[in-house]
């Protein structure tokens, strides 16, 4: 066989890229995950890879997808989606073709003239959930992001924590299939991993599958800053305003990404779409009015619509989530998890809903790969870096005192300062009451630290810090949002 002949061109790629994977995930976790790979082929945007077991199929197609897509994409640019088959007798089964999502074509357009255009969403029987404006050649990029068919409203678990935003996400899916809009724009804000974009998920795929006749795009901000800066290069910015412009739902997540003129354009493709009354959710890791890369403008519309918070998940919730994760594992994989298994992961872990995944997963690849029961001790074995890394988190006052800079646009110095002036001192005090709540300093160390104050006064910040926040509802809120920006 050539050298230079594709199966030999093939087998170079994925040597490649088996190192790229290599150096980044380490030794140990590349001989569990990645060795048995085999890569079977490159149709399009799609990676098609193979491995020898059902488990490790979907244990690295819902853990590891993102990664080795990036892993390709130095050698393979159009690189987007990955598809892992199971080999039987060293053979791949074939690849599932892609759903074709066809897009709403112009009246005028003739049956010979109507290219479709592809979805990048793997599940093969999945009805389409993101319909174009305009059909876009191949590279033009004219399409929306992936969407994750597993996220739908009946796979989210909801509860105190998330229930608005919940009821608000199937209140608007409901109004955008009856061509009606409550209310917009709506903005979703929490920290990572709480379900911002399980909900923008949900909707578009609920209001796809009761009318497929609907325009809907979803983007992340980062898609949407590529669409933008690759129309601008091929002098087609025109057609990609036209494009956002006639859409009847437009969903945009990860907001805190959008930068420079991106984000300009988003602000004037928002004005139009609220003037011609067509609906807007967006998804961002903080308040309209932290968004700073946006124009006051853009802020002013956000915080003008519907604005809903996610807050941290209490114990009940990560109970509920744990045991619906682990009720899908147990369907599809057939083992067992003990109520003091669930408990446990439900206390133990108590950062995020992406993390309760994780942990769930992690004992499912244990009992799968040793075979051995899931009880209390293997979660405690299989969990404890997971736990560590979280507990280990060390907020410095340096932190605390950038953090709060930044949320009331008050200089670090001004903090520091002897000023007396209401905006300077609540923020200062805030800034005390978190040192003493997140940090293991001492008042005198805290008050050395806040511009050389007495600890009497670092005492009576904290005290007064405390008596506003059960005087205040929203006060107590938004120093709760300042202590989740700090412990990520």
């Amino acid at each position: 066989m050539s050298e230079n002949s594709p199966a030999a061109t093939q087998r170079d790629l994925w040597m490649r890229v088996r190192a790229r994977l290599k150096a980044a995930v380490g030794e140990d976790v590349f001989a569990s995950w990645f060795a048995r790979l085999e890569l079977e082929e490159l149709v399009d945007d799609l990676v098609h890879l193979s491995a020898p077991t059902r488990f490790l199929c979907s244990w690295v197609q819902s853990n590891y997808s993102d990664r080795i897509v990036e892993a390709f994409r130095h050698d393979v640019p159009d690189a987007a989606r990955l598809h892992v088959t199971m080999r039987v007798n060293g053979q791949a089964r074939p690849r599932l073709a892609p759903t074709p999502v066809v897009a709403a074509e112009p009246a005028e357009q003739t049956a010979a003239a109507k290219p479709a255009v592809q979805a990048a969403v793997e599940a093969p029987s999945a009805a389409p959930v993101a319909r174009l404006v305009q059909p876009g050649q191949k590279g033009d990029a004219l399409a929306g992001s992936a969407i994750d068919s597993r996220m739908t409203f009946d796979t989210f678990v909801s509860g105190e924590a998330n229930e608005m935003a919940f009821g608000v996400a199937k209140q608007i899916a409901n109004a955008a299939v009856n061509n009606t809009v409550t209310f917009n724009p709506v903005y979703i804000h929490s920290t990572v991993g709480l379900g911002k974009s399980h909900l923008l998920n949900a909707i578009a795929h609920a209001v796809s599958q009761a009318d497929s006749t609907k325009n809907i795009v979803y983007l992340t901000a980062d898609h949407f800053m590529y669409h933008f800066i690759t129309a601008v290069q091929r002098q087609s910015a025109l057609g990609f305003k036209e494009w956002l412009r006639k859409v009847d739902l437009l969903l945009i997540d990860d907001m805190q990404f959008l930068q420079g003129k991106s984000a300009t354009e988003f602000g004037h493709t928002l004005g139009a779409l609220l003037t011609g009354a067509k609906q807007v959710v967006v998804a961002g890791d903080a308040p309209p009015r932290d968004l700073e890369m946006l124009d006051e403008r853009v802020r002013s519309r956000l915080s003008g619509g519907l604005v809903v918070p996610i807050s941290t998940f209490d114990m009940d919730l990560r109970r509920a989530i744990v045991q619906r994760r682990a009720d899908q594992s147990t369907a599809r994989f057939g083992m067992h998890f003990p109520p003091a298994v669930l408990d446990y992961v439900a206390r133990a872990v108590t950062s995020h809903g992406r993390d309760l995944d994780g942990a769930v997963n992690r004992l499912v690849a244990a009992n799968q790969l040793t075979g051995e029961l899931i009880t209390v001790p293997l979660a405690e074995k299989t969990l404890a870096d997971l736990i560590r890394a979280r507990d280990a988190k060390r907020v410095r006052i340096e932190d605390i005192l950038k953090i709060v800079s930044r949320h009331y646009k008050v200089p670090r110095n001004e903090l520091l300062s002897a000023r007396r002036s209401r905006d300077v001192v609540r923020p200062r005090q805030i800034a005390m009451y978190l040192a003493k709540a997140l940090t293991s300093r001492s008042l005198p160390e805290i008050g050395r630290r806040f511009g050389g104050r007495d600890h009497t006064t670092v005492l009576h910040s904290v005290r007064k810090v405390e008596q506003m926040i059960k005087d205040d509802l929203e006060l107590g809120q938004e120093i709760e949002l300042l202590k989740r920006m700090l412990e990520e």
